[in-house]
């Protein structure tokens, strides 16, 4: 029997996810932040410790969501002496929540502090990274023929999960491929220990703390033991980094042997991430969308996801297939130019914004889509990328804020993180100076900004 606790809101779930959640980065579907500050980045990364570094999926020109969640907690250190203390008394709230006695004691009996991981906690990274850099890792040559094998070795798992949930293997095995290189490295940390150190003297206490209550369900329900129960810094999990409260919610028993394991059984990995998208809105039979060119003139600010409207009202823009073929039929359409008019664009469909529902960054789904293209035999990305362009550091990204702002286009207080707002802003700069209004940063651009 196939175990799983539908809930009724999908939030995005990914160590890509935790580490957002945590203070860095990731929420879904992006809306125009408030003019309180510049932008807040919200884009996760690949995960850390297993196939990428914490900024590997925010680039230059990502997708942002001022009303990130839960409130950050206060940056207050904490004194590491005081751990077993807190340790204690955690383990009383956990009884006092129905956390039997012998779950607590393979819990917190051997629990340690791991300075290692508030390391991670609070390491910020200097420069953005590239798109186009991140792609090329993501989906590189070793990934593509890798992902082809899994998916061939475990098709008729697949085959029968996109029965069930109406999620393609490949989608579902780029995921895999993208969160832990199928498995390879999906975090070595001791959860309990991770999620305890982080719910002491962490950025986001109370999020460690919720997440460490529900991995304490989890090894009482008996889906996992202690020593098994591993996984990223962050506490995210298994093949396709779960987070606790996202495996209680979504994780399935797909090989029927009484237990949802994530670390050991791929029939399980595949249902159970297949039962997040599914749950997330995903849309049986569409595509995630397809790459576009866009005509002559076309108004640069309509490439935010925010933006939306059905497949025909783009193609009345000018906006074609670039293979020729028809547009997808979306209701709701977005188009993206991630290097706005010096790169490829994008038409991207409901299922788009659905793999933002597991790690809310437009870099992230663009590098599942490909990938998944290219694990069912269709061409990648065809478009160029500006690749002579260098990354842009937090710093250089807030003068150019305070330029903006001393220019007159208010984009709030500089945070060193594009998105909407600092988008906006540099689209009226660039009107202002009669280039393209595409809202991309480039040096040069920076240059004249923040020179004269």
């Amino acid at each position: 029997m196939k175990r799983s606790l539908p809930v009724k809101a999908p939030a995005a779930l990914s160590l890509c996810l935790s580490l957002a959640l945590l203070g860095c980065q990731s929420v879904a579907d992006t809306h125009a932040a408030s003019k309180g500050r510049a932008d807040e980045t919200v884009a996760s990364s690949a995960p850390q410790g297993t196939t990428s570094s914490p900024s590997d999926s925010r680039t230059a020109t990502e997708e942002t969501d001022n009303g990130s969640g839960a409130a950050t907690d206060p940056g207050r250190v904490q004194d590491p002496a005081g751990f077993d203390a807190w340790v204690e008394q955690f383990r009383q709230r956990a009884a006092a929540e129905g956390i039997d006695r012998a779950t607590l004691a393979e819990a917190f009996d051997r629990a340690s502090y791991q300075p290692r991981i508030l390391e991670h906690d609070r390491s910020q990274p200097e420069f953005t990274r590239q798109i186009w850099s991140y792609l090329d890792s993501a989906v590189s040559a070793s990934r593509v023929s890798n992902g082809r094998e899994r998916l061939a070795a475990n098709r008729t798992t697949a085959d029968e999960v996109t029965r069930q949930y109406g999620v393609p293997g490949e989608i579902i095995v780029a995921i895999w491929g993208i969160e832990s290189n199928y498995g390879s490295n999906f975090g070595d940390f001791e959860t309990i220990d991770a999620l305890s150190t982080l719910g002491f003297d962490g950025r986001r206490q109370s999020f460690a703390q919720g997440e460490l209550m529900a991995a304490l369900k989890i090894l009482q329900n008996g889906d996992i033991d202690r020593d098994r129960m591993r996984g990223s810094w962050a506490g995210a999990m298994g093949h396709t980094q779960f987070i606790p409260s996202s495996f209680l919610a979504y994780a399935v028993d797909e090989d029927g042997d009484g237990r949802r394991d994530i670390w050991g059984s791929i029939p399980d990995v595949m249902a159970s991430t297949a039962n997040y998208l599914d749950a997330s809105g995903w849309q049986r039979g569409q595509p995630w969308g397809v790459e576009v060119t866009l005509p002559d003139g076309f108004d640069y600010s309509q490439t935010e996801l925010s933006v939306r409207h059905p497949s025909q009202a783009w193609q009345a823009q000018g906006v074609k297939r670039l293979d020729g073929q028809p547009l997808p039929d979306f209701d709701q359409a977005s188009v993206i130019a991630p290097a706005g008019a010096q790169g490829p664009a994008f038409l991207v469909g409901p299922n788009f914004r659905v793999i933002m529902r597991y790690n809310a960054s437009t870099s992230y789904a663009l590098a599942v889509a490909t990938l998944s293209d290219r694990l069912a035999g269709r061409p990648g990305i065809q478009g160029e990328w500006p690749r002579g362009e260098p990354a842009l550091s937090r710093d250089r990204i807030r003068r150019m804020q305070q330029g903006l702002n001393a220019h007159g286009f208010d984009v709030g207080t500089p945070d060193g993180l594009v998105g909407p707002n600092t988008r906006a802003g540099l689209r009226a700069y660039q009107r202002s100076i009669g280039v393209v209004p595409d809202g991309y940063p480039t040096q040069a651009l920076i240059q004249r900004l923040t020179s004269g």
